[in-house]
Parts: C-alpha cells; sequence; structure tokens
C-alpha cells in the first residue's frame, strides 16, 4: 500500500478554460500541439467516441481562448479512430504538422504552413492500428519514431481479436511524410498492453513508454530503452499511483515531471475521473509511487464493466508553457447528464506544491 499526497482541483473552476462544448454532440478524445513561438496551439478531436468527424481549433494566447472550429478537408470527415496530431521538423528543418488517423489503413494529413492548410488524409501504407500514433518523437539521428498498439483487428486488416495486444514502432527518416512497416516491441503473455506515451530521462539517454493495461487485471506498465528504440526492456508493472489509460508527460523547469492521464487504480479514490502525477524520471525507473496526484476535473461518464469502474473520459493533450504552466486539455462528462465536451486546465507546479501540505493522503 502506498501513500501520497492528493490534491483536488475539481471544483476550482477559475482554472479551467472551455475549449468546445455542444449540447447535441458527443465531442471526445482529444491532442494538442504547441508551436514554436510558445503561443500557437491546436486541439483536435472527433465528433464522436472515438470515430467521427474531427475537428480543429487554434488558440493563439497559449491556451486561454480558442477559435471558432476551423475548416478542414471534407474527408476529415470519415475519420475511423481517434485523431492524433503532432509537429516534425525534417532533416533539411522543413516543419509540419501531421494528423493521423487509425484503425485500417491509418491515414495521415499534413499541413506545412502551420496549420492554415491541410491535405486530405491518406493512407501511410498497407496496416492499421489503435489509438495511432499516440507518442511520436524525434531520435538523435534525426529520424521520428510513432508508437501503436493493435489487437489483431486491423493491423493487416483480419477483423479478428487476437491476445495478446501489441505495442508498434513506426519510423520516419523524412520529416513525417512516410513511414517503415510496424515492428513489434511489447506483449506480455497476461495483460494486454495499449496506448502508449514515450517520455525522455532528462539527460535524453533513455526512453520510458507508459502503457494503458486493458485487461484490467494488472496495473499499467512500462517499457525501457537505452538505444533509441533499436532494443526495449521487458514490460514491469507500474505503481497504482500511475495505473490508468493514455498517459502523456512532460517535464516542469525544475525537471520534474507531470504525467496526466485517465485514473483506472482499483485503490484509487478518483477511479474514473482525470488526474495527473507529479515525480520524477526515476520513480518511473524504481518503480516508486511519485511525489503527488492530482485530480483535475470530476468526471460524471462511468460505468461498471465486471470488477472494475471505466471512466468515459481524458486521452488529454498536454503542453508546458516557458513560465512554468502546464496547460492540459481532454473531453469527458463534466456535466452530469451532458454529453462530453471539451476543457483545459491550467496550473504551475509551484502552486501544487503550496497545496501539497493540506493534502489528504490516498492509496
Amino acid at each position: 500500500m502506498m501513500s501520497i499526497p492528493l490534491i483536488d482541483l475539481a471544483d476550482e473552476s477559475e482554472r479551467q478554460v472551455l475549449v468546445d462544448r455542444s449540447p447535441e454532440q458527443y465531442l471526445g478524445h482529444v491532442t494538442t500541439v504547441l508551436l514554436e513561438d510558445n503561443r500557437t496551439m491546436y486541439a483536435t478531436y472527433p465528433i464522436g467516441h472515438g470515430k467521427g468527424q474531427i475537428l480543429l481549433k487554434r488558440s493563439d494566447d497559449g491556451g486561454l481562448t480558442w477559435s471558432e472550429r476551423l475548416p478542414t478537408p471534407d474527408n476529415w470527415s470519415t475519420s475511423l479512430e481517434v485523431p492524433t496530431i503532432h509537429r516534425v521538423i525534417d532533416k533539411e528543418g522543413v516543419k509540419r504538422l501531421i494528423l493521423f488517423s487509425g484503425l485500417y489503413p491509418i491515414r495521415m494529413a499534413v499541413s506545412e504552413d502551420d496549420g492554415a492548410t491541410w491535405s486530405p488524409l491518406e493512407a501511410i501504407g498497407d496496416f492499421g492500428g489503435v489509438v495511432t500514433m499516440s507518442c511520436l518523437d524525434r531520435l538523435k539521428n534525426g529520424d521520428y519514431m510513432a508508437l501503436f498498439h493493435d489487437d489483431g483487428r486491423f493491423l493487416r486488416n483480419k477483423g479478428l481479436t487476437e491476445r495478446p495486444f501489441k505495442v508498434y514502432k513506426t519510423i520516419s527518416s523524412d520529416g513525417g511524410l512516410s513511414w517503415s512497416q510496424p515492428e513489434a516491441i511489447a506483449q506480455h503473455e497476461e495483460a494486454d498492453l495499449c496506448e502508449p506515451g514515450w517520455i525522455r530521462s532528462p539527460d535524453g539517454g533513455r526512453i520510458a513508454v507508459l502503457l494503458r493495461e486493458n485487461s484490467r487485471q494488472f496495473n499499467s506498465f512500462a517499457i525501457f530503452s537505452a538505444d533509441e528504440g533499436e532494443s526495449w526492456t521487458e514490460p514491469t508493472e507500474l505503481p497504482a499511483t500511475l495505473t490508468g489509460d493514455r498517459h502523456v508527460g512532460k517535464y516542469a523547469p525544475d525537471g520534474r515531471l507531470f504525467i496526466t492521464f485517465r485514473d483506472e487504480a482499483k485503490s484509487s479514490p478518483w477511479m474514473a475521473d482525470w488526474v495527473a502525477w507529479v515525480g520524477s524520471f526515476e520513480d518511473i525507473e524504481q518503480g516508486r509511487a511519485g511525489q503527488y496526484k492530482i485530480r483535475l476535473m470530476r468526471n460524471h461518464g462511468r460505468s461498471e464493466r465486471g470488477d472494475f469502474i471505466f471512466g468515459d473520459c481524458a486521452y488529454p493533450g498536454l503542453e508546458a508553457l516557458p513560465d512554468g504552466t502546464f496547460v492540459t486539455t481532454t473531453y469527458g462528462h463534466w456535466t452530469l447528464n451532458e454529453p462530453p465536451y471539451i476543457m483545459s486546465v491550467r496550473l504551475t507546479l509551484a502552486e501544487m506544491d503550496a497545496k501539497r501540505n493540506d493534502a489528504a493522503g490516498g492509496y
């Protein structure tokens, strides 16, 4: 049993920014990207749970205010899965935004003018997957590595669920324009590993990938690479404090990690809510509980499936501003008996540290 302070921000409405809401639409799983000016931010999400027309909004002030829904190519309405958006820069310095939509085949749209105009979605190869590309980052040689998972239905369009789930990597050597055939990097005989989230060590030498566990019989897992993804450790179980779905993490100016996700730890008082964890990379490596946990917003969309509670929220976007402000954005049932809508929460770790002494313990 682990005990760390629990900080509850669910009722601090002054931290919350409305991004999009429609009483007649289910607004779903969000990812965000922050451009190099540290002000321009895009948020993308579907109308519907996972699949549905992809929407796009822009903020010009670091997430304080948001545009109306932006025009997008017609075939973005055909998306079958959660969209994800990423910044890439090729080896000649050309900057692109790329947006993925998964299942079979994985498709991608490209903008080379910082999101002003976009190409239609087009297949990147004869393969598919789920929550593509849930994480994507640059390798030391200038290539990009993206990770996703599949459960047998979509990788080769078989349509049949297989066990165990597998996590895959794919590589781009041309700044995100083309992608290699997927290569499996993680699986577990008993657990269903999925929705990878990638975090580099502070010295840049190691990569940790945090993984959702979909059978709900285990905590979340992590794998590690010390050779830029060429080889990986066997999956190891994480503490309950880091157990949940769709982990996204970034560093604060003082070197601590802020990781946000949907809480699915059976021992958590906030199970099925949108939460964040604060700790260090070494905490992850050594299986420590971390410094403290934060509830960002209370989710009213819950359902019981067997012996666990499933929360319909999170899959968050996360951006770190130069002044230490974290802007994290996601969907959820934030109002009882309403469809999900899109909210941001803003905070600094200095603010959270000040609350820590008054926080209750948990787990």
